[in-house]
């Protein structure tokens, strides 16, 4: 678990008329992360060529979406198919089937079109709606009370025979008319609209023969209620709308299982074509190599054997192995899903190269208490799992929120660290509920706790210390994963003569040393000489070999002048003096750098203490809304300054010194592939 899946390179050759049965079961494996043949070393590589499969990859995946887009109208999303489902492949007319998408997909826009000229007219109506509830209308003087109203509004007539090419005129516009009467061949109307529009209305009222009339108060007082009459409209028109979408998701309802079948079936098909476009071929044959997990090297070799009835040849490479393709080895994960979150955590940062070390194991346990430290409150800490709980149950069936799923789960985990940490520094909400079964944070910032000889956590400067000889562990557990990491790559000047050597963890084990030996007298007193030099200078002196050593053995690739070999001597001063500069500098800024973790606990503790000593000034229900307001302000601000600052010491302080991240990740084709 510690370190990356060991894998295999498989180069096979099949029959060329076994392709389709091979293709398949590689399909249902879903192991083999294919490789270019052209990196391949061989004679007569060059009358290879890549095979064209008889559909193309992006006709099917272009149709696929087509028909994806239109299930997602109904809120259906498709699930990757099964291993039922590729026994089951069959071939698709992509012609015929587009043909049918453009039947339903013309059905569908004219109801679209529909559609959107009603909301045009809603959304015209509602303007002038929310203009007479803003500003009113008095109907029976035909005025308007106030002038800010953005509404105008007209009564008059017009011949019967032009009705309707006034309701044309208006149809874009955020105006409404009312008929109110007919009078032999002419009708008489209500027309309101918008006053930024008068110009235009005044020119199409002049085209229909509008004649500017004062109506009878009898015959207006009917239409009075204007913002009913216009609210009823608006429902009608939504009603409307409403059964058009009904319709619209009626259309692809009608043909649901027929298009779920097909989306499954192109889907399969998409990914046997993508198989096929690694594949190289030759008259007869078929050749492709992948990568894959050692551990599944057995079955894999079965189920080709079985697919190509025997017909094949199959060579098998260790990684490492001289014979391999491809010089890069992807990387595939071995942990645990319980580690999930925090293996998120360590690909959001890079990739580790293959045959390294992969940290996250150790990132679950040195990031839980970095945050616990910083945050420890068991209330709060609940919250923070209840929250993670409801996060989980919202999309545990959504598989393309799975990023977002994993947060939550890293949510339930911090908040797990939050109350263990809480209990053994006796913190509920910020309140002493339980006695503490470490030490009491709390008292100890707000100065209420007395010193204990019983307890090695007195004071501010002793919580401090806490978090320094936790980044001291967790820097040179860094160190030790660099050297095995080193030692498997078989680079031993590396190991030796490195910042992040022998020599550099030499350096820093004696740097840590002298600073508690001075602690312990006092800053008064310093090792003795002797114990000064073999833990400081002779590591420092000692790494003065490096660069020399690969000055001299290069020297007979790129023989030089002796005349530049002072300059030379030279440049061997300076870099050992930069190195040796931020070998001190670095580790000692690494090292501090972890006193933030008591920085954010103390600052955490003090926004309690305040928001109490404001909920004590005053009483009764404001008491209450202030220590639940603050407490939800800790929780928000404090909560995400600490994760950031836990995420933040992992990558900067603890992964530098021994992460490589330079690896791929190992991303096979299977029936699973993200889309």
């Amino acid at each position: 678990m510690i370190f990356t899946t060991q894998m295999t390179e498989l180069f096979a050759v099949v029959l060329g008329k076994d392709r389709e049965q091979v293709t398949e079961a590689l399909l249902r494996e879903g192991v083999l992360q294919f490789l270019s043949i052209s990196e391949l070393d061989t004679q007569g590589k060059d009358n290879l060529s890549t095979l064209k499969p008889d559909v193309s990859e992006t006709e099917i995946s272009d149709l696929r979406k087509r028909i994806e887009g239109i299930l997602h109208t109904i809120g259906i999303i498709p699930a990757a198919p099964q291993e039922t489902d590729l026994n089951n492949r069959i071939a698709i007319n992509i012609e015929k089937e587009n043909q049918r998408l453009n039947v339903i997909d013309g059905e569908r826009e004219s109801i679209r079109e529909r559609q959107r000229t009603i909301q045009q007219e809603i959304l015209k109506l509602e303007d002038i709606r929310r203009q007479v509830d803003l500003y009113g209308v008095d109907l029976a003087d035909i005025t308007l009370p106030t002038r800010q109203s953005l509404i105008s509004m007209q009564s008059g007539k017009l011949p019967a025979s032009n009705v309707k090419q006034l309701e044309e005129s208006l149809k874009n516009l955020p105006a409404m008319h009312i008929t109110l009467g007919q009078q032999s061949s002419e009708v008489f109307h209500l027309l309101l609209h918008m006053k930024r529009d008068s110009q235009q209305i005044n020119r199409i009222l002049a085209s229909v023969g509008w004649t500017k009339v004062q109506l009878p108060s009898e015959q207006m007082s009917a239409q009075k209620d204007m913002v009913k009459e216009v609210t009823e409209k608006i429902k009608t028109l939504t009603d409307e709308q409403k059964k058009l979408q009904s319709q619209a998701d009626n259309l692809v309802k009608k043909d649901e299982q027929r298009l779920r079948e097909l989306w499954i079936d192109l889907r399969i098909n998409e990914l046997c074509s993508r198989i096929q476009t690694h594949f190289k071929s030759s008259s007869r044959t078929v050749l492709f190599a992948g990568w894959l997990p050692s551990s599944k090297k057995e079955k894999l070799e079965k189920t080709i054997t079985r697919a190509s009835e025997g017909r094949c040849y199959l060579e098998w490479h260790d990684a490492g192995s001289k014979d391999v393709i491809g010089e890069e080895v992807p990387v595939q994960f071995n942990n645990p899903g319980i580690l999930a979150p925090f293996q998120m955590l360590v690909s959001n940062f890079a990739i580790p190269k293959y045959g390294t070390i992969d940290p996250t194991p150790f990132v679950m346990p040195i990031y839980l208490c970095m945050f616990g430290l910083m945050f420890a409150d068991v209330g709060q800490g609940l919250v923070l799992v209840l929250l993670g709980l409801l996060g989980i149950g919202r999309f545990r069936k959504n598989q393309e929120k799975r990023g977002l799923l994993q947060l939550f789960w890293l949510l339930i985990w911090c908040g797990s660290g939050s109350i263990l940490f809480g209990a053994l520094f006796g913190s509920y909400f910020g309140l002493p509920l339980f006695k503490p079964l470490w030490f009491d944070y709390h008292g100890i910032i707000s100065g209420h706790v007395a010193v204990s000889d019983n307890s090695m956590i007195n004071d501010v400067s002793d919580i401090l210390a806490l978090t320094i000889y936790f980044g001291v562990s967790v820097i040179i557990l860094g160190l030790l994963f660099n050297w095995i990491n080193i030692i498997r790559t078989g680079s031993w000047m590396e190991l030796v003569f490195s910042k992040g050597g022998i020599m550099g963890g030499w350096i820093y084990g004696g740097g840590i040393y002298i600073v508690f030996y001075m602690i312990q007298h006092n800053y008064k007193e310093y090792p003795p000489a002797m114990t000064l030099f073999l833990l400081a200078g002779l590591p420092a002196l000692l790494l003065f070999i490096k660069e020399p050593y690969h000055y001299f053995s290069h020297k007979k690739e790129h023989p030089e002048k002796p005349s530049k070999i002072i300059f030379a001597f030279l440049n061997f001063i300076m870099e050992w003096l930069v190195e040796l500069l931020e070998i001190f500098s670095g580790y000692l800024s690494n090292t501090l750098s972890f006193m933030r973790v008591a920085g954010l606990g103390i600052a955490h503790v003090c926004l309690m203490i305040s928001f109490f000593t404001l909920a004590d000034m005053t009483s009764g229900i404001f008491r209450i809304l202030i220590l639940i307001l603050g407490n939800i302000l800790v929780i928000g601000l404090e909560g995400l300054s600490a994760a950031i600052q836990a995420l933040r010491l992992n990558y900067y302080e603890f992964f530098t010194k021994f992460f490589h991240g330079t690896g791929k990740l190992h991303t096979p084709i299977s029936l699973n592939s993200k889309l």
